[in-house]
């Protein structure tokens, strides 16, 4: 073989590789399917899945900033990578509805993130009933169940993937409230549950925990002074968190290069999980 022949072929499997390698970080053309995706990590979320060629559906409670939010990013991506479904997931008539319509309109799911959740700060005596079943019902039991209904599409994916996102609160004390950590840390069981009792259906279950991070939930919380440098003192990091870092680890785990990882939490917190004393 001549030189320049040689050296031609060789070049050509080289770009192969590179181009097999690159596919295994992107997400082009998966299905996936976003709660709480108007603002803060879910629509980071959203942005970051389309950058790497997936196509979404976004459900948010919301009408009027879903629709802000999505004609921004039909106007980048396209009409056809984006889908809204304005509607609240703790009512069940309403997830049936919205798994009727992607199933008429996409046919099939490939990626599933459950990030829908909301939070009233309260001393343990001082929930009431209600409070507490609305909680739940946002925090875990929507997550559950839409799970739970995706189930017959995700086993007919060639790689799902479900990421729930959890919180810090899930794995240890924070001034979030009780009842908070208590959906959360139940958030993360249901992930290592469905790890392991899916595994045989190619689906791969895991979560994020993010720390404090800079959406309109937790500014609330931030703009007091003392709070926020209580949090920054105890951060090893020393600042807040992004929303598109939790997106980007979100992404990670719904990507083929995440293809062994299941039933793990990957904590995104800037180190305070592991900041006993310093």
């Amino acid at each position: 073989m001549k030189g320049r022949a040689f050296w031609r072929i060789a070049c050509a499997c080289r770009h192969s590789n590179y181009a097999a390698q690159l596919m295994r970080w992107r997400l082009d053309q998966r299905r996936v399917l976003i709660t709480g995706a108007s603002k803060g990590i879910g629509a980071a979320v959203a942005e970051v899945m389309l950058e790497r060629g997936a196509q979404v559906w976004l459900v948010a409670r919301g009408e009027q900033d879903l629709d802000h939010f999505s004609s921004r990013l039909k106007q980048q991506y396209g009409d056809q990578a984006v889908n809204t479904t304005a509607m609240d997931v703790i009512n069940t008539e309403q997830r049936t509805a919205l798994l009727d319509t992607i199933g008429k309109q996409w046919g099939g799911l490939d990626c599933l993130i459950n990030n829908v959740g909301s939070n009233i700060r309260l001393p343990a005596i001082d929930y009431s009933t209600r409070i507490y079943q609305r909680l739940f019902a946002t925090n875990l039991d929507s997550a559950f169940f839409l799970t739970q209904s995706c189930y017959p599409w995700l086993q007919n994916s060639a790689n799902a993937a479900v990421v729930n996102i959890a919180s810090v609160a899930g794995l240890a004390h924070m001034r979030s409230g009780v009842v908070y950590g208590m959906t959360k840390a139940a958030l993360l069981q249901m992930t290592r549950n469905l790890a392991v009792e899916w595994a045989p259906d190619g689906i791969r279950v895991n979560a994020i925990a993010p720390w404090y991070t800079d959406t309109p939930l937790a500014r609330q919380v931030l703009e007091d002074d003392q709070y926020r440098d209580a949090v920054l003192a105890r951060t090893p990091m020393q600042r807040i968190g992004s929303a598109e870092e939790m997106a980007t680890a979100t992404a990670f785990l719904c990507m083929p290069a995440a293809g062994y990882v299941t039933g793990q939490c990957l904590s995104v917190d800037g180190g305070v999980g592991i900041n006993l004393f310093s």
